[in-house]
């Protein structure tokens, strides 16, 4: 009791000593919660990029290079005629296959090449993982041949699509969206053709619920419409993967992808399995490649990865520095005060203190003046945070596009007069994507509590050199300076 009435007295006694050291410490303390929030909206900024390539519960993907094209080529080439065809007709041949009329209508794996379906299964029974889901990554390319030879041949067009395994929604493209109008697809959808397209694609098609959408030449009917929140290039057009399975073609050999996927969507058992999942993986196929969502966040560029470095860099070493100048101005402050209570700690001691008890008084008074500090400390960084919401702009980042994308048909064809040249689809999605990401600071709970116990260390640092110096003093010279 007697040690925190001293305690308290000797605090209000310095009052000013005691705020002036508590500043010092906030002023370090408060830089470290801003820049640990700072850094915090970061890093959940990027991963809203993150989960919106792959889905919110992806951790993992797993993909294969595509093969080179054996035997017929999957791009066509040009003829002045065609089966049928007289001269003057535009003619498309696609493997083997010469078309002078009607639709073309193709759907093909692009990017990726194909893997079995049970890989997924496969992958699913791993150590580390709690589950995993196939899918397949397409591109709907279709051409309109004109009916007489007087007519333009217009250029091809192409739609993504996305074969999604109902069975697993909280996996996949499709596990990012939010359904704005309709329904998602349910078990019973697995061998029909139905379809959920994303609400920019139906606002650019005049799309609505129960209107039909062609997808290799098989009418798919629209049960829901979703968007995607800040989504890098998402699929256009979603249909069960079963119907993707029957209907799409893999350009390497020409032939269905039935029972074929070209991704895996993997979830970790938790957070600090990735790696291991990643390295069980590679073990199980060798040939894959097996992204993360650190490796993507390697590939993105902008503002949102220079803000991350900066954070993680600068921002770090200069809270450093400044807690290290607080620290050492605290520890400055406190030795000059117990210099300054010579008198005193001398008549303590010739009255039957122990150094020891002296010592530990001057710790309780730094300690004390540490946790103000710390208080202090608290209140800028929750100030400093709130600022940086206030003033922080948009963060851009660029990424690489994760869905559709590839495909895109191109093929030789021989117009009127039998000139022949190019015809090109462009791509469902550009390589990548610019999105706008908002940053929002936060103080977590992991923050208040090492701004504590650097208020409680910055305290027991300054203590420690002041009891240092109060424990080298001697009776006999401090009476000598009382007198």
């Amino acid at each position: 009791m007697f040690f925190l009435t001293y305690l308290r007295r000797e605090l209000r006694r310095r009052m000013r000593q005691a705020i002036f050291i508590a500043l010092g410490l906030a002023i370090g303390i408060g830089l470290v919660i801003t820049v640990m929030g700072a850094s915090a909206g970061v890093k959940t900024a990027q991963a809203k990029v993150l989960r919106a390539l792959y889905g919110i519960g992806t951790d993992v993907t797993v993909t294969t290079k595509p093969k080179p094209p054996s035997g017929r080529p999957t791009t066509g080439h040009a003829n002045a005629t065609g089966p049928g065809g007289g001269p003057g007709h535009a003619t498309v041949c696609l493997n083997g296959k010469c078309y002078t009329s009607g639709t073309i209508d193709t759907l093909v794996s692009g990017d990726h090449g194909a893997l079995s379906a049970a890989t997924a299964a496969r992958i699913a029974k791993l150590h580390h993982v709690s589950a995993a889901a196939g899918g397949l990554l397409l591109t709907d390319n279709r051409i309109v041949l004109p009916k007489t030879s007087s007519s333009q041949l217009q250029p091809p067009t192409s739609t993504s699509v996305d074969g999604t395994d109902i069975s697993h929604p909280r996996l996949g493209p499709l596990s990012n969206a939010s359904l704005t109008k309709g329904r998602t697809f349910t078990n019973h959808d697995k061998n029909k053709n139905v379809a959920v397209v994303d609400a920019s694609y139906a606002t650019a098609h005049k799309l609505t619920l129960g209107a039909a959408v062609t997808i290799a030449n098989k009418k798919f009917t629209v049960v829901g419409i979703v968007t995607q929140p800040q989504a890098s290039s998402p699929p256009q057009v979603y249909i069960p993967l079963e119907r993707a399975q029957a209907l799409a073609t893999d350009p390497a050999t020409g032939k269905a992808m039935t029972n074929q996927i070209n991704t895996v969507y993997v979830s970790a058992a938790s957070a600090a399995d990735i790696g291991a999942v990643q390295k069980e993986i590679q073990h199980l196929l060798p040939q894959a490649t097996v992204t993360s969502s650190s490796d993507l966040a390697s590939e993105i560029t902008g503002s949102a990865a220079s803000a991350a470095k900066l954070a993680g860099a600068l921002g770090k070493w200069l809270a450093v520095l400044v807690l290290i100048a607080a620290f050492a101005v605290a520890s400055l402050l406190t030795m000059a005060a117990v210099a300054r209570r010579v008198p005193e700690f001398g008549t303590l001691k010739a009255l039957g203190w122990r150094s020891g008890r002296i010592v530990s008084q001057v710790l309780g008074e730094s300690v004390g003046t540490g946790i103000l500090g710390g208080a202090l400390g608290v209140g800028l960084g929750f100030a400093g945070v709130a600022i940086i919401d206030k003033i922080a702009p948009k963060l851009s980042a660029t990424v690489p596009s994760a869905a559709g994308g590839g495909g895109g048909l191109q093929t030789q064809v021989a117009g009127p007069g039998g000139a022949s040249g190019p015809v090109t689809g462009a791509g469902p999605a550009a390589s990548h994507a610019t999105i706008a990401v908002p940053m929002s600071a936060s103080v977590t709970v992991t923050a208040i509590v090492l701004a504590v116990l650097l208020a409680v260390a910055g305290g027991l640092l300054a203590g420690s050199f002041g009891g240092w110096r109060a424990a080298r003093l001697r009776p006999a010279a401090a009476l000598t300076r009382v007198a």
